[in-house]
């Protein structure tokens, strides 16, 4: 039968999958922003769009990796991304404002910071780029 084939192909997936998961998540900047640290509550704000501006100053440009998203809303806020999507409907929904731009994946995100002084996104490594900055660590 072919099923104990499939065994250890099965199992590779499952451990590379857990690795992912587990892997650090870090909140960037753009190295001439003026912002050294974040707290969460600071993070937590400005991705849920409660503050617009950065803490030195100018408006926020939040940037999301879309793959990340939900394991960095669990990591930062202990909040499923079904409760996160329905937060941003609402608001969308009311005019209020609008989401975070998504990207598809952690080198978009630091090209985009390393572009926009104003940007601030989270990635899943810290990014060999020197124009960006770690602000905020959140572990696995």
């Amino acid at each position: 039968m072919r099923i104990p084939a499939l065994v250890p192909v099965l199992l590779a997936l499952l451990l590379s999958t857990q690795g992912a998961a587990a892997e650090e998540l870090v909140v960037i900047v753009h190295r001439d922003s003026g912002i050294s640290t974040l707290s969460r509550e600071q993070a937590s704000h400005l991705f849920l769009g409660r503050v617009k501006m950065l803490p030195p100053g100018g408006r926020a440009n939040v940037v999301e990796v879309e793959p990340l998203r939900a394991s960095f809303y669990r990591r930062l806020l202990g909040r499923e991304i079904a409760e996160i999507n329905a937060y941003w409907a609402r608001l969308q929904f009311s005019g209020r404002t609008q989401p975070p731009l998504r990207v598809s994946d952690s080198a978009a995100a630091v090209a985009r910071v390393a572009e926009d002084p104003q940007a601030i996104a989270f990635v899943d490594a810290v990014p060999d780029d020197p124009r960006a900055r770690v602000v905020l660590r959140l572990g696995p």
